[in-house]
């Protein structure tokens, strides 16, 4: 696996709406019933869950950290105050490349994800997308490899926080839901590099990870046809964001899926902003979400040809 470090935050242009004022995220129990999501509140403090999970994570050979993100040190950044936030990705191809090759769509939340974060009254909590929302949105039903998965994260976050797991009421979504795909005019290789161009000579925009997908498959002997995300953003829009719901740091930052169907065609996939937002439960901050919608279709534009 590819693993490259970086410390940034979410997405694109150049600022956010002046009317967004800096603030502490006063974060309440109700308010982690996100969709999809597991989470468990630590016995721990943030410093030493994060620790912890981090110390467990690089003693288990076969995983391997792609990258760590500090959301309220790149909200610092730009000016803005947000509790204590990062969020770490992590992979295992020999757990992560059978959900692929059932459908390569899946790679738009792959590597796995945990985010860890303190409210106002200092309760650390960490959280993750449980398997059955995987499972749904991507039609995995029947892939051996996901309880596997789903026990692995449970262990890690329970060992980390020294405490239970809790779940949203609701765990699924639709198949494919909140997903925008748009079929490249340009081979693979084409397409991947205009996106990645694109993006490294935007000013505002920064990469924080690259994976080949396709690559990892073959490192532990198993085939997947072309399939590369992209990890990229701007603290300026996904600040805001944040301090609306610091849950919406799971995620953060923005992801794009350069993928080869069988058939042969290429797509370019990403999460759609307003999904995000409404499985967060955010409200307001449209003028940002708008921004990133605006954004995000450019990017595909350009990297599809059209």
């Amino acid at each position: 696996m590819i693993k490259i470090i970086y410390f940034l935050s979410f997405i694109f242009i150049q600022t956010s709406c002046n009317s967004d004022d800096p603030g502490d995220v006063n974060l309440s129990s109700e308010e982690l019933n996100i969709t999809g999501t597991k989470y468990i509140e630590s016995k721990n403090n943030f410093a030493n869950t994060y620790t912890n999970f981090l110390d467990a994570l690089n003693s288990i050979e076969a995983i391997t950290i792609i990258a760590e993100v500090d959301h309220a040190a790149n909200a610092r950044s730009v000016g803005r105050v947000l509790n204590p936030t990062k969020i770490i990705f992590f992979g295992n191809p020999d757990l992560g490349t059978p959900l692929m090759q059932k459908n390569q769509l899946a790679g738009l939340d792959l590597p796995q994800k945990v985010l860890f974060f303190q409210n106002s009254t200092n309760t650390a909590f960490a959280m993750y997308n449980s398997v059955p929302y995987l499972e749904t949105r991507y039609g995995l039903q029947g892939v051996t490899t996901l309880p596997q998965i789903s026990t692995a994260l449970e262990n890690l976050t329970k060992a980390a926080t020294s405490s239970e797991i809790k779940r949203a009421t609701n765990l699924t979504v639709g198949l494919n839901e909140g997903v925008i795909t748009v079929e490249s005019t340009e081979n693979f290789e084409a397409t991947y590099n205009s996106l990645q161009n694109a993006i490294a000579l935007n000013e505002n925009l920064s990469i924080v990870a690259q994976l080949d997908h396709q690559e990892n498959a073959a490192s532990v002997g198993l085939e997947l046809r072309p399939t590369k995300l992209i990890i990229f953003g701007n603290p300026n829009l996904g600040s805001p964001l944040m301090q609306n719901k610091q849950t919406m740091g799971l995620d953060l930052p923005q992801k794009m899926l350069v993928w080869e169907a069988e058939d042969g065609t290429v797509n370019i996939s990403y999460n759609d902003p307003f999904f995000l937002a409404t499985k967060h439960q955010i409200e307001g901050n449209k003028e940002v979400l708008d921004q990133i919608s605006v954004a995000l279709d450019s990017l595909t534009k350009t990297a599809a040809g059209n």
